[in-house]
């Protein structure tokens, strides 16, 4: 695990931007604390940090170049298979100076150019420079797990695991107003797009080709969609094969010459997990944390069962609100795109102390969107399904409206839900999931927007954004289009995204086993009965594993990984809010929002029923503490 960064310039103009390489490449150091250094030959340069977890000896440094002087790549990711890949070099003559997965993967693009990527098992972002055909090669896996952003203009091109360095570059900070109206949708900006007009992000399963001043884009990848299972795989016996795919995934992700260990958050797909990390270590660390001032966000006690039945070594890192508040303003200088999950402040904390006792670990991202874990799932799929309860639901629309909402109670989150479920009866198949995707409507986020603001976010680039977004919604297919559309917006732009910089922000990797594209390809064979019924989400994991789990992990309320926000912003952050960066005269000098729709969500939050405003304001107070970082 690693940050690279490098330039292909065009020209001589673009050249002049190498020299600012090694200084970008130290923006990354943090991703990779270990050792750093940077490539450069004629118009082309790589940089990279460097997180030792396999091979730590100075023979896995990057950049790496061939024998032959060749091939140089910087590599960020780990390649779960190298051995076996390895293996067949060997076969073939290829003679191999270290033990790194790096190797095998420069020595395997020598051999098989870019189909080499159909072969890796693994979690990567990665570029090659080819000194004689003077070509740069730079592609991101299957899933997105790992992140490349480049920016592309006729000098140069240029690529990086994050933002920060790119800016070490320097390039136009024009905002695009498209996005920023998507981030006050989604609280964060799909891909390929970015704050900037100038700057994208590879999606995943995606290449790029530079040779000479033709750049080739393509996509290497897509998730199958086949359907059923064949009829001789019933119910039980896929049971059976998701336990044993699971399995192997996580065998292969337990491999480490450094200290490894597992979060646990005492839910389903995090105890699964550990579960199967159990079977092949005796010593696991596993980590979680709780909040003592917010029991209704706590799940300590569940986690605390699951590492007792498998005798893991655990820690739970119990935090305050004052806790987060000591860490709000490191996490927020440390994000340089808007990102306003609010997760993302005790993914930062957990990653954080955890680094103090290992260097990998494993999570159970993913397994939400691949087996329909979320209520949104359970919205969508009540409603396709009809019966009476989306009528009632649906009927007593005005009851929900008229009482009060919020995240923060259970009484306050069921009306919530309530009221989105029958707002989403209304809807037809694309715009109920753009309602169940978002935390406010396109009205409401252009509504926030100043007069000039509104003039540049244009009408009809931001309709065929959210059409490329929903285009595998069929109007006669069924939830698994919501799950294959979640895998596309919500995995790699928000859960992924958040993984990737809260935990390497602290030099930690995570791991994910649940997005083996093998397990991947499975679950998208699944029928959505094996997903989720009427009384269960996740149908399929939590049957596989029901005898294995603490029986108290069943039928208990999903909380999510969430940080107490509303409290927070009344009393800790009430200062920032009023007094700075939602102040009335810092809005109105700014000139991107509205003041008054501005004022009017602080009295609201301030107010006996302020529902869900707070994550309207989480995602405002973010923007605004970003934009007077990077771009004031």
């Amino acid at each position: 695990m690693c940050g690279i960064t490098g330039v292909y310039a065009f020209n001589e103009v673009g050249r002049f931007f190498t020299i600012n390489l090694f200084a970008a490449t130290d923006t990354l150091s943090h991703r990779g604390p270990d050792t750093g250094n940077a490539f450069t030959h004629g118009y082309a340069g790589l940089g990279h940090r460097r997180l030792s977890i396999l091979d730590t000896s100075s023979g896995g440094n990057q950049p790496m170049t061939d024998p032959g002087g060749r091939y140089t790549i910087v590599f960020n990711g780990e390649i779960f298979n190298f051995g076996e890949l390895k293996g067949e070099l060997e076969a073939k003559g290829v003679s191999f100076s270290s033990t790194s997965d790096t190797e095998v993967l420069l020595h395997l693009y020598i051999q098989e150019g870019e189909a080499c990527l159909h072969r890796l098992n693994g979690f990567f972002a990665f570029a090659v420079y080819d000194a004689e055909e003077d070509s740069l090669f730079v592609a991101r896996d299957r899933m997105g797990i790992k992140p490349l952003l480049y920016s592309l203009d006729e000098d140069k091109f240029l690529f990086a695991s994050e933002m920060k360095a790119l800016f070490t570059y320097g390039f136009p900070r024009d905002i695009d107003y498209v996005s920023l109206q998507q981030f006050l949708q989604f609280n964060y900006i799909p891909a390929p797009h970015t704050i900037f007009k100038s700057v994208k992000k590879l999606l995943p399963g995606h290449c790029i080709k530079i040779k000479g001043l033709e750049v080739t884009r393509k996509c290497w990848y897509t998730i199958p969609r086949n359907g059923r299972q064949p009829e001789t795989m019933n119910y039980e016996q896929a049971q059976h094969r998701l336990v044993e795919l699971l399995d192997a995934s996580v065998q292969r992700r337990l491999i480490s010459d450094v200290p490894l260990g597992a979060f646990l958050s005492g839910g389903i797909d995090s105890s699964v997990i550990v579960a199967l990390a159990a079977r092949h270590t005796d010593q696991l660390n596993t980590f979680s944390i709780g909040y003592k001032d917010e029991p209704f966000f706590g799940e300590t006690r569940y986690a605390n069962l699951v590492a007792k039945k498998f005798k893991t070594n655990h820690t739970v890192f119990s935090l305050s609100n004052d806790d987060l508040y000591g860490h709000l303003s490191d996490m927020l200088d440390y994000t340089d795109e808007p990102f306003a999950d609010s997760s993302a402040l005790a993914v930062y904390i957990l990653s954080k102390r955890t680094k103090k006792r290992v260097t990998v670990a494993l999570s159970g991202d993913g397994a939400d969107e691949l087996f329909a874990g979320y209520n949104k799932h359970r919205g969508d799929f009540r409603i396709r399904e009809g019966g009476l309860a989306t009528g009632v639901a649906k009927a007593l629309q005005p009851v929900w409206n008229a009482l009060p909402k919020s995240r923060n109670s259970a009484f306050g989150n069921k009306i919530r839900q309530l009221q989105k479920l029958a707002e989403g009866a209304a809807l037809d198949h694309k715009d109920r999931y753009w309602r169940f995707a978002t935390f406010t409507s396109a009205p409401e986020a252009t509504g926030l927007l100043s007069a000039a603001s509104r003039e540049l976010a244009h009408e009809q680039e931001f309709a065929e954004r959210k059409a490329l977004i929903l285009q595998h919604l069929r109007r006669d297919g069924d939830l698994n289009d919501f799950l294959y559309t979640d895998m596309q917006l919500v995995l790699p732009n928000d859960m992924l995204t958040k993984v990737d910089l809260m935990s390497m922000a602290h030099g930690l990797e995570v791991r994910v086993p649940f997005l083996d594209y093998m397990v991947v390809e499975f679950a998208f064979s699944l029928p959505v009965e094996y997903k989720i019924d009427g009384g269960m989400k996740k149908k399929i994991v939590q049957d596989a594993f029901r005898s294995e789990l603490p029986k108290e992990l069943y039928n208990r309320p999903k909380h999510g990984f969430e940080v107490p926000l509303l409290k927070w912003m009344r009393n800790e952050l009430q200062g920032l809010i009023r007094n700075d960066l939602l102040k009335d005269s810092f809005v109105e000098e700014q000139g991107i929002f509205d003041v008054a729709e501005v004022r009017r969500l602080k009295e609201k939050l301030f107010s006996a029923n302020p529902e869900d405003v707070h994550a309207r304001l989480w995602g405002l107070i973010v923007f605004q503490y970003w934009w007077k970082k990077w771009v004031k």
